[in-house]
């Protein structure tokens, strides 16, 4: 963990980040877009690009998602949830 302390006219801020493994990281992201895969297609839609006319996102982004080639936002996540009507608790319910 990394951490910084910035003064601004005699007030400081202490920052902290976590700086995660790559290969811990990589494979998380792999296994959520397999996630999200396997979501499209239990949802009977053929092809990511079907899907994202569908439901309004760039097919190339779902591409990306499901590859796990995308660094995606919670505000994304929580789009692909609401198309398919779960929580995230139900996401990330088997998820390893």
């Amino acid at each position: 963990m990394g951490i910084y302390a910035v003064e601004i006219n005699g007030i400081y801020a202490v920052f902290g980040f976590c700086q995660m493994d790559k290969k811990y990281r990589d494979k998380k992201v792999k296994a959520i877009g397999n996630r999200i895969k396997q979501l499209r297609i239990d949802a009977g839609y053929g092809s990511y690009v079907e899907f994202g006319i569908n439901n309004k996102l760039d097919p190339k982004q779902v591409w990306r998602l499901e590859a796990g080639a995308a660094n995606f936002t919670i505000d994304t996540l929580l789009r692909i949830l609401e198309i398919h009507d779960l929580s995230l608790n139900e996401f990330f319910r088997d998820l390893e």
